[in-house]
């Protein structure tokens, strides 16, 4: 990954956490794969045109037959078209895991529905998300004492309208209402879909680390109204901060604030609010327990690495796909060659 400062979502935010922990433990870390004795080889993301990725599946393929074949591939899946309302992705993370030697899902929804789509990895597991304890905490957060106007608050980098936009429009809407308007706030912080404007509620544009946790610590409760959700870590960040989480009923959300809040559907979300405001203090007292931080999610990933290494012979052996040059042809080309590709020719190729 080319890791980036300041607000780039969160595979990013991942990235910086795990590399820092891994370095810290004496791990030696590269960002491309010229280092021609790899141990392993993480695949983030196959979209190589993406602001973070440096390498792909065709490309961890190269350096596995041309350079060093004891390499052991990890693809850590954090993404689905059921959250972009896209429909190649999930092929496309199909396609590059085909290679791997280990994939790790973001939560166990994604695993089941990847699971569903006949995706058949050699192996995998479920690491959960987490944020950076030193940043993201609740010292300086303050309770809300009732009386004064609950402030509501979400933050998202990404633009597309299943993070949550429906339901965010019909929030703004409510301020718009008198009685409403003296009762809650809410503030949005990140970027907007194109064309999309609040008329009630208060924006603020994208921030990172301890500005972005200051900010979530200045409001009472956080929402989150994504669809589809891998996982995420807006939420996250918020629940460290000490907010109760008031969060859409959907994809991974329930798996990762079950019990630290409040859950809504489309259906009941205005009546799912009143009952945050009733049962508040109840939810915040509970959120010192909140246990998805980064130490955990990286001493995981320390623990796989660590695992595999002592595995990896056995690991090595499972590398069915070594008989089947075909699919690695199909990998390795173009697609406008690869459609020239015919299975008549299959046995004429060698490695």
């Amino acid at each position: 990954m080319k890791l980036r400062p300041g607000p780039w979502g969160g595979g990013n935010q991942f990235g910086l956490l795990l590399t820092g922990y891994l370095q810290q433990r004496g791990f030696e870390i590269s960002f491309d794969l010229k280092d021609r004795d790899l141990d392993f080889i993480v695949l983030c993301d196959p979209r190589i045109e993406g602001p973070t990725a440096t390498y792909a599946q065709q490309e961890i393929l190269y350096y596995l037959l041309g350079v060093n074949r004891r390499a052991l591939v990890i693809h850590r899946i954090n993404e689905c078209d059921e959250r972009k309302g896209t429909t190649h992705l999930n092929r496309l993370l199909a396609q590059a895991n085909r290679f791997t030697d280990h994939t790790v899902f973001i939560s166990s929804w994604l695993r089941d529905l990847f699971l569903t789509h006949r995706l058949r990895p050699s192996e995998y597991g479920v690491i959960r998300n987490g944020a950076d304890a030193t940043i993201f905490h609740p010292v300086g957060y303050r309770l809300w004492n009732g009386a004064e106007k609950l402030r509501l608050v979400t933050h998202h980098w990404g633009r597309g309208l299943l993070k949550g936009f429906d339901i965010y429009r019909r929030l703004d809407e409510l301020l718009g209402r008198s009685g409403i308007d003296e009762r809650i706030e809410f503030t949005y912080i990140g970027n907007l879909p194109d064309g999309f404007h609040f008329a009630n509620a208060r924006y603020v544009e994208p921030v990172s680390g301890a500005e972005l946790a200051e900010a979530i610590r200045q409001n009472h409760v956080y929402i989150t109204a994504s669809q589809n959700e891998p996982a995420g870590m807006h939420h996250i960040e918020a629940a460290m901060c000490g907010l109760p989480l008031l969060y859409r009923d959907s994809g991974a959300l329930p798996e990762y604030c079950s019990g630290f809040g409040v859950p809504f559907t489309a259906e009941n979300f205005e009546q799912r609010l009143g009952e945050m405001m009733k049962t508040y203090r109840d939810w915040a007292g509970r959120m010192q327990h909140y246990p998805h931080d980064a130490e955990r999610m990286c001493e995981s990933y320390y623990r796989l690495f660590l695992d595999l290494l002592e595995r990896r012979e056995e690991v090595l052996s499972r590398r069915k796909w070594w008989l089947r040059p075909d699919r690695i042809v199909r990998t390795l080309l173009p697609r406008r060659v690869e459609r020239f590709f015919r299975p008549k020719r299959q046995a004429a190729f060698s490695l």
